[in-house]
């Protein structure tokens, strides 16, 4: 945990979030300025600044993200329709967070370029 990441303190507890599941690797939080109806943050417990930082021992924890993701979406009922998972990286990427995080934005058509 990193005690000056918005992330870190939200997963321990500190700041409020709209949890809406959370297992020993993965907290999944409603996004607080969605994008779409259903606009959910999953996130990684192990501090994680962004993609470039992954390493070989993350691997697991990356592949539950997006599980936890798939089973969230089921849930949400957004997965017969479809949704989008995103991950922004760096600066010119999006990213305003530095943890790892993962955008799920489902219960609307979604336009390509999404930029």
């Amino acid at each position: 945990m990193s005690s000056d990441c918005l992330f870190c303190r939200i997963i321990a507890g500190e700041l409020p979030a709209a949890q809406i599941y959370a297992d020993d690797s993965v907290v999944a939080i409603r996004d607080v300025a969605p994008q779409a109806p259903t606009h959910i943050l999953l996130l990684s417990r192990k501090h994680i600044a962004s993609v470039p930082e992954i390493d070989a021992a993350d691997r697991e924890l990356i592949g539950k993200i997006f599980a936890v993701g798939a089973e969230l979406a089921t849930r949400e009922g957004i997965a017969a329709d479809g949704y989008r998972l995103v991950v922004n990286v760096g600066r010119n990427g999006g990213q305003t967070v530095d943890h790892l995080h993962v955008h799920m934005l489902g219960g609307r058509p979604m336009a390509w370029p999404p930029g």
